[in-house]
C-alpha cells in the first residue's frame, strides 16, 4: 500500500491525494505534523528517497532560515531538527514499498506506482 506523508495545509500534499484518488490506487495518510516521527522513521524515509538529510529539509522555510540556516549541522543534527520541528520536512513524501519520492510535481508519483 502507498503511504502519503501529508500536511493538509499544503496544496501539493492535497494534490497528491487527489492524484491517488484519480488513479484509483489504495493509499494511507500519515499526517506527519501529528505523527511524532522518530529519528529512525526519518532515517528510513531518507533511505527510501535516497536523499541526504538536508535534501528533505524545506531550506527556504522561515523557521529553518531563522534557526538553522546559518549553522553548520551534521546529518544527525539535521535529522534531529526534523524530529523536533517536522514542519521543516519537505512534502508530500509518497512511499511505495522500498521506494519514495517527494511529489513535487505531483506527476512524480508515477515513478513509484
Amino acid at each position: 500500500m502507498i503511504t502519503i506523508y501529508h500536511n493538509p495545509r499544503c496544496s501539493k500534499s492535497r494534490e497528491s491525494i487527489a492524484f491517488m484518488e484519480q488513479q484509483g490506487v489504495a493509499y494511507k495518510i500519515i499526517k506527519y505534523l501529528d505523527a511524532n516521527l522518530s529519528y529512525d522513521d526519518i532515517k528510513a524515509l531518507l533511505q527510501k528517497l535516497n536523499y541526504s538529510p538536508i535534501e528533505l529539509v524545506r531550506t527556504k522555510d522561515a523557521f529553518w532560515q531563522e534557526n538553522f540556516a546559518d549553522k553548520s549541522l551534521s546529518d544527525e543534527e539535521i535529522i534531529e531538527a526534523m524530529v523536533t520541528h517536522p514542519k521543516i520536512i519537505e512534502r508530500p513524501v509518497v512511499v511505495n514499498g522500498s521506494k519514495a519520492i517527494v511529489a513535487r510535481p505531483t506527476e512524480k508519483i508515477y515513478q513509484i506506482l
